[in-house]
């Protein structure tokens, strides 16, 4: 086992729990792998249900001394925090590239985007504000006040390992809770080098745990039943939403769920192509197609289906794929040669329901995770790239004729996360916008995330949203104060 990074102070294999860094109890470990090379570049402890419920005491023994901190205090480390993320953001990057694959661009990037989430919630902590209501009657005053909500369990994915957990994090701490984490395991390296420079920047011992280990149902179990857990906040499937929330229903947690996404893209014939076209390019082969949002199912009208087709290929085949830390590379591998058997399979599917491949289709020579980014035409409703999240860079691209339609295909999904549309017709904007059941819409727009917005969806893509002065919420109970006898003299 070799690795870049293996002589980096952010080079954690252990479990973080209390401040300090730990073994399994058990002294077992799991490999995490270089999905680019199939290199075991880490072998980190491999916890479970006993070293969570450890993790929760710690968190208990803390989060009463955290919560009475004054808000400019928490928030004074969150920045400190912030600005050493940013200062070591390229090594952050180095270590993301290995353990999941993306480009080192995009990961420096994703390391700077996770770190806004700080510094946002750092600003936003100080201005948690109460209210007083009129009282029905003179010698009573109702004063309502936001406390936080407690012990925070969080469970966070493998595609963004480093922005999904600060997404978690950044609120929940500058509300005054502590967090009980786990992260994904193919990628906890991530996770565990911003413990580190959390440390580093005064979060005091307990406030932020974090359990790794390959048995997600113990450690989630212990999570969801534990009831010194208030919270449950998790980025993942639907599957396993559903069932963090059944096991929530217990001890009746707050939850807050990023659940899965099916988004389509919506492509009208007056659309601007020279902008449409690189929205599109942004939205389907970010990480190479392995987010929640990227654009699932790509309608396009009839007048301009096949130029779109023409200029969208012309401009994936410049794409070079590759090991990330390579000079010149803009797409990586996919996560596991299993997520790459499953993209493969729906392209199949696909090809043998009538479609056509325009480039690409097929996994790639440079290695057993690689998958050709690739577009298909002729696709229809019946096939599984309509219904079922790819998760890999496919394009599928379907043909519509008028507005209605293409509402009633955006809307024929059980998700709900994010939807984009192109159109220079103001009336459409309004109508399109407000009829599409998602819970973020882009208009002429795909990168439409960032610290400042309310991230989340609608039906089953989840609950909560995360970002913006609404994602204090999912982090503060409202408590009402009564005063009465106020008339006495």
């Amino acid at each position: 086992m070799s690795v870049i990074f293996e002589n980096s102070r952010f080079f954690r294999q252990q479990g973080y729990i209390n401040g300090q860094w730990v073994d399994a109890d058990s002294g077992n470990t799991f490999d995490v792998t270089n999905p680019a090379t199939g290199e075991v570049i880490a072998r980190v402890a491999d916890m479970g249900a006993a070293e969570t419920a450890r993790a929760i005491d710690a968190a208990e023994a803390v989060q009463a001394e955290w919560a009475a901190l004054p808000a400019r205090t928490r928030c004074n480390r969150l920045e400190r925090w912030y600005q050493a993320i940013l200062d070591n953001r390229k090594e952050l990057g180095q270590i993301m590239t290995v353990e999941q694959g993306k480009p080192i661009a995009e990961a420096i990037g994703e390391v700077a985007y996770g770190a806004s989430y700080i510094k946002w919630f750092a600003e936003e902590g100080k201005r948690v504000y109460g209210d007083i209501i009129p009282a029905p009657m003179t010698d009573k005053r109702n004063l309502v006040i936001k406390q936080p909500v407690g012990i925070v369990g969080a469970i966070t994915p493998w595609n963004f390992p480093s922005a999904m957990l600060a997404r978690k994090l950044a609120p929940a701490l500058a509300a005054g809770c502590v967090v009980v984490a786990k992260p994904a395991a193919e990628t906890p390296l991530s996770a565990l080098a911003l413990a580190v420079l959390a440390e580093e920047a005064g979060i005091p011992a307990g406030v932020i745990n974090l359990v790794t280990g390959m048995d997600a149902p113990a450690i989630g179990s212990e999570l969801t039943s534990n009831p010194k857990v208030r919270k449950i906040t998790f980025t993942g499937s639907t599957r396993v939403g559903k069932l963090l929330m059944e096991q929530c229903a217990g001890t009746i947690k707050r939850t807050s769920m990023e659940l899965g996404g099916n988004a389509p893209m919506i492509v009208f014939d007056d659309a601007d192509l020279d902008i449409a076209i690189p929205g599109a390019l942004a939205a389907k082969y970010r990480n190479s197609g392995q987010t929640c949002i990227c654009s699932n199912r790509i309608f396009v009208q009839d007048g301009i289906y096949d130029e779109f087709i023409e200029r969208l290929k012309s401009e994936v085949e410049k794409f070079s794929i590759g090991n990330g830390l390579e000079e010149g590379v803009t797409h990586g591998p996919l996560i596991t040669e299993a997520a790459a058997l499953g993209v493969e399979s729906k392209v199949q599917d696909a090809l043998e329901q009538g479609a056509r491949v325009v480039t690409g289709g097929a996994r790639s020579e440079n290695g057993p995770c690689f998958f050709q980014p690739t577009i298909i035409a002729d696709a229809v409703p019946s096939m599984r790239v309509f219904r079922e999240e790819i998760f890999g860079p496919v394009a599928p691209i379907f043909r519509f004729g008028n507005e209605e339609e293409v509402v009633e295909l955006a809307n024929n999904t059980e998700f709900g996360l994010a939807a984009y549309f192109y159109t220079e017709n103001m009336n459409r904007m309004w109508r399109v916008s407000e009829a599409l059941e998602y819970g973020m819409v882009g208009v002429n727009e795909t990168a439409i995330s960032s610290e400042v917005i309310p991230f989340g969806g609608m039906k089953e893509s989840g609950q909560g949203r995360e970002g913006s002065r609404y994602g204090m919420d999912d982090y503060l109970e409202t408590k009402l104060i009564c005063v009465g006898g106020l008339d006495r003299k």
